[in-house]
């Protein structure tokens, strides 16, 4: 478990493709593999990946092909910047929301609306996860917790305060650009628990 607060803005050292549709990527991050060690779990893009090995304040983790398909990591080249976060310990301060590093799926950044104190930042996100996506809601978006602003039909909007910009990769994002996607879990469970139920036994959703 995540809570959407980035630590470290690491760096990708090297992809290698596997065997099986599978990847194993190393990741410099001083900050998170301080205290890393063999199957701990950190965020890369909001993707929890499990820790295979730590060298040096490089990591390595395996990704499987469900993880390629579902999220933007299987576009990840040596060189390109990501956001890390370590898993939260109990006791500590939730400082975003809860998220499981679970990626939904891959949304895309339509257009950016610099202002003087923040920027307003578009994304384009697939039909069939905008039913879970209200306005003041939380959003993830590549592994970073966001307040949404505005939405529509397939598109949202979310304000990014200079902080962000500068200690993660949205700073850099461009139209176009793949972003990796998770909604609130706590909307899918109440869609999942609702599910069936009915206000006046006509087929009407309570």
């Amino acid at each position: 478990m995540f809570t959407g607060i980035v630590e470290e803005l690491g760096e990708v050292v090297e992809v290698t493709p596997t065997a099986q549709d599978s990847t194993l990527v190393a990741v410099r991050g001083p900050l998170v593999t301080s205290d890393a060690r063999h199957g701990d779990s950190i965020a890369v893009n909001g993707v929890c990946l499990t820790v295979v090995d730590v060298d040096g304040g490089v990591f390595t983790a395996d990704v499987m092909g469900e993880t390629l398909r579902r999220s933007a990591l299987g576009a990840l080249r040596a060189g390109d910047r990501v956001n890390l976060e370590r898993a939260a310990a109990l006791g500590s301060r939730l400082g975003g929301h809860l998220v499981q590093g679970h990626v939904d799926g891959v949304g895309e950044v339509l257009a950016r609306e610099p202002a003087p104190k923040w920027e307003t930042v578009r994304f384009r996100l697939p039909a069939d996860l905008s039913r879970y996506v209200v306005e003041k809601g939380s959003i993830t978006v590549d592994g970073v917790s966001l307040t949404v602003t505005e939405v529509g039909t397939d598109w949202f909007a979310v304000g990014l305060i200079p902080t962000t910009l500068a200690a993660t990769t949205l700073g850099a994002r461009t139209a176009g650009d793949p972003v990796n996607l998770e909604m609130d879990v706590l909307a899918k469970y109440v869609e999942r628990l609702l599910g069936g139920r009915t206000a006046n036994g006509e087929g009407v959703l309570a």
